[in-house]
């Protein structure tokens, strides 16, 4: 019998190890996060140790190189995330808000799968076979070479993939799960995600198996568990959306096969989630025909033009704190833009409310934002509307000056396809004049953009 180590106490809330109980975790400083757990016993022998090959170093120069062929999961958008498909023996990690539709994509990733040829098998630990059924009918037919199973012990779960022997599993959620190795802790908890994400990990790359897990996330939008289960995966991916719109965004925050900069735009309907190819048009769909504080903008996510509607209300303060929120942008740097626009444009601002909103539920970092912000706080303190026909872009710095941003003739040529007539860009990305059927308007400070509106 494998004699089992002395027991160590691991924070359940962030993974911090300590060889004794504390009552305060010293890493993320909750009380009474610790727990006792043994460290998992040694293997004393088996088909899947007995089976596996040593390892031997190889001269780097004598590694031939893989074909890099990909599979597509049936979705444009999702596969532009993925940077072009899914590599196979590769562990994907989808995380998002409940009821945001993470099983629901996954599952109509199965099913795309499985028409192709491939043999899926679905694994869930949260609903009952009649639940998966239900939202199966809304989706559509399925076909045979889709397996399902209702199973949260790791162990049974590995024997039946090793019996199937699937091209893709899908694991609806790695907190259900449940692993015998890591015995006395409860599933969810730091001990047990790290050991089933661990043994998923080696199926994956020991037989090319394609993995995808499902996280929960905490309040704060970070995936729960410990901080170990994204460097262990390949890709993480996000799925986001507001409960009020019917617009998704799935965006990637770690991609070991392609960029993180990639966006995936669907739209939830009773059928399930349909891909948004021009998502531009759908986020500017119900635009005001003329009001005050609405501007255009060209973000880039990735190598993708997005065309988005930058609302700003402001309004005077009945308070002695002025109150500014911000809804898909961020607040501190409204902030900075509001105090850029008081010393340097003259505004008075500090006794304003100010609320500024990106239309669609997605959320913009990027700094060509600055412009489109500053012009929809301009226009909606003046009330004056900003032309409907124009799109802006920029960034803003703390002189006031307006900055170049990069990729501006994909910027410009998502704007002239979708019908817009002029463009505000800063001066030092292009010479005024005109660029296909648009025309371009250079501007140097904000004091340029307060002239135009």
């Amino acid at each position: 019998m494998a004699k089992a180590q002395n027991p160590a106490f691991f924070c359940s809330n962030c993974g911090y190890e300590s060889s004794k109980w504390l009552g305060q975790c010293p890493s993320c400083r909750n009380w009474n996060t610790f727990t006792e757990a043994p460290a998992a016993k040694k293997q004393g022998g088996g088909k899947r140790k007995d089976s596996r090959v040593q390892n031997l170093p190889v001269k780097i120069r004598e590694i031939l190189p893989e074909s890099g062929r990909r599979t597509s999961t049936g979705s444009s958008e999702m596969d532009t995330v993925l940077g072009g498909g899914i590599v196979k023996g590769s562990m994907i990690l989808v995380g998002g808000d409940p009821g945001i539709g993470k099983s629901t994509l996954l599952l109509q990733v199965c099913r795309n799968l499985a028409s192709s040829g491939q043999k899926v098998l679905y694994v869930s630990g949260e609903e009952s076979p009649s639940q998966i059924k239900l939202r199966a009918d809304r989706i559509g037919e399925f076909p045979e070479s889709l397996y399902l199973m209702c199973e949260t012990d790791l162990e049974a779960i590995e024997t039946q993939i090793d019996s199937l022997d699937p091209d893709t599993v899908v694991v609806d959620s790695i907190q259900t799960m449940f692993s015998a190795e890591a015995s006395g802790v409860l599933p969810g908890s730091v001990t047990q995600v790290r050991a089933v994400t661990g043994a998923l990990l080696r199926i994956a790359k020991g037989s090319g198996t394609t993995v995808f897990i499902v996280g929960h996330v905490t309040k704060e939008g970070t995936m729960a568990g410990p901080r170990v289960l994204e460097h262990m995966v390949d890709t993480v991916l996000y799925f986001e959306g507001e409960s009020h719109s019917s617009y998704r965004v799935l965006r990637s925050a770690k991609n070991r096969f392609g960029s993180t900069d990639e966006l995936g735009v669907f739209e939830m309907s009773g059928a399930g989630l349909s891909d948004v190819p021009n998502a531009s048009a759908a986020m500017l769909e119900g635009r005001p025909e003329s009001g005050s504080g609405s501007v255009v903008v060209c973000a880039m996510e990735g190598t993708r033009p997005l065309l988005l509607e930058v609302q700003a209300l402001v309004c005077r303060s009945n308070l002695g704190i002025p109150r500014r929120q911000a809804a898909g942008f961020d607040y501190n740097r409204v902030n900075i833009l509001m105090a850029v626009l008081e010393k340097r444009g003259g505004l008075k601002l500090s006794d304003c409310d100010a609320y500024i909103n990106v239309a669609g539920g997605v959320r913009v970092r990027e700094p060509a934002m600055d412009l489109a912000v500053c012009a929809a706080i301009i226009s909606s303190f003046r009330n004056r509307p900003f032309d409907r026909d124009t799109v802006i872009f920029g960034e803003v710095g703390l002189s006031g000056e307006v900055r170049s941003v990069g990729m501006s003739d994909r910027r410009l040529s998502e704007a002239e396809k979708l019908g817009f007539g002029r463009a505000v860009i800063p001066a030092g990305s292009r010479s005024p004049g005109t660029k296909g059927k648009i025309e371009i308007t250079g501007v140097r400070n904000v004091y340029d953009v307060m002239g135009l509106i």
